[in-house]
C-alpha cells in the first residue's frame, strides 16, 4: 500500500479543460453579443430611430451665402510661334452681408485676375493639378483685394483652351 500511495503522490492529477474551453468560449460570445447590441443602438444608443411624423418637417438651415458673377474674360497667351487663348469665367462665393461690398469692387477683382492668367505660361496650364493650383492662387489674389472673410471661395465655370 506504501508504494501505491508514492505512486499517487508522484503522478500530477489531471484537470480537465473543458471548464477552461466554455468559459473561453461564453467570453467571446458574450463580447460579441455586446457589440452587436451597442453597434445596432439596442443599448446607449439614441432615441432618434423614431420615424418622423408627416406633420413634423426637417428643415436644414442654409449658410447665408450669395455668389457674385465674374465677367468673362479671354485672355492671350502665346505658345511659340502660335497664340492661343484661354476662356475664363467664375463665381465668387461670399456670405451674404458682403455681397454688395464684393460687386463694388469687381474691377479690381477682374483687373488682378487678368493680369495673373497673363502671367501664367503655357506648359502651366497643360499639368492635370493646373486648375486647382490657378484657383488657389486666383482665390489668395482675390481675398487679398477685397479683404479677409469676404470671399469663401472661387468656382471656376469656364476654362477652355484653345
Amino acid at each position: 500500500m506504501s508504494e501505491e500511495q508514492t505512486k499517487a503522490e508522484e503522478s500530477p492529477k489531471k484537470t480537465s479543460k473543458l471548464p477552461l474551453i466554455v468559459g473561453l468560449f461564453l467570453a467571446i460570445a458574450g463580447g460579441g453579443g455586446g457589440f452587436f447590441a451597442v453597434y445596432s443602438g439596442m443599448i446607449l444608443g439614441e432615441e432618434s430611430s423614431k420615424a418622423p411624423d408627416a406633420k413634423e418637417s426637417v428643415e436644414l438651415e442654409m449658410p447665408d451665402v450669395a455668389f457674385v458673377e465674374v465677367a468673362p474674360l479671354t485672355v492671350s497667351l502665346i505658345d511659340g510661334a502660335r497664340e492661343r487663348h484661354l476662356r475664363f469665367r467664375a463665381q465668387l462665393e461670399t456670405p451674404g452681408r458682403y455681397q454688395s461690398d464684393v460687386e463694388k469692387l469687381l474691377p479690381r477683382i477682374i483687373d488682378v485676375l487678368n493680369s495673373y492668367l497673363r502671367a501664367v505660361e503655357l506648359d502651366d496650364l497643360k499639368s492635370p493639378s493646373a486648375l486647382v493650383r490657378l484657383r488657389g492662387q486666383m482665390l489668395r489674389r482675390v481675398q487679398v483685394v477685397v479683404g479677409e472673410g469676404r470671399v469663401n471661395d472661387l468656382l471656376i465655370m469656364e476654362f477652355v483652351l484653345n
